[in-house]
């Protein structure tokens, strides 16, 4: 089970924190990851954190996002810095992709329900 928090409104130029706390599955052992879906837009990859605690990033993000987890507190996070509006979307944690890619992300296995990231201009 995956359950994301930390999602909410903020001003452009912000920044939120979002939190993504793992049961069942050992964070540790597994590439897990953040992606988004916009309202009419299709499901895109955030970033990705492998087993060995590589990270990568979509390009379009420009140094903006952080992934990183706390294998200890079985939590996955993503800093959000410097929001604008075309990141306004629902987020979902999710874990064990087919692979740990950029492009296989969005498939992965578990997801969790999502929290809603709206950023007004």
């Amino acid at each position: 089970q995956l359950v994301e928090s930390g999602g909410g409104s903020v001003e452009a130029g912000g920044s939120l924190r979002l939190s993504c706390v793992v049961s069942g599955i050992n964070t540790a052992n597994i590439c897990m990851g953040w992606v988004r879906q916009a309202p009419g837009k299709e499901r895109e990859a955030v970033g990705i954190i492998g087993s060995d605690d590589g990270t990568r990033y979509a390009g379009s993000l420009n140094g903006r996002f952080y992934i990183s987890k706390d294998n200890a507190k079985n939590t996955l996070y993503l800093q959000m810095n410097k929001l604008n509006s075309e990141d306004s979307a629902k987020y979902y944690c999710v874990a064990s992709p087919p692979r740990c890619t950029m492009t296989l992300i969005t498939r992965a296995t578990f997801s969790g329900q999502g929290t809603q990231v709206t950023v007004s201009s």
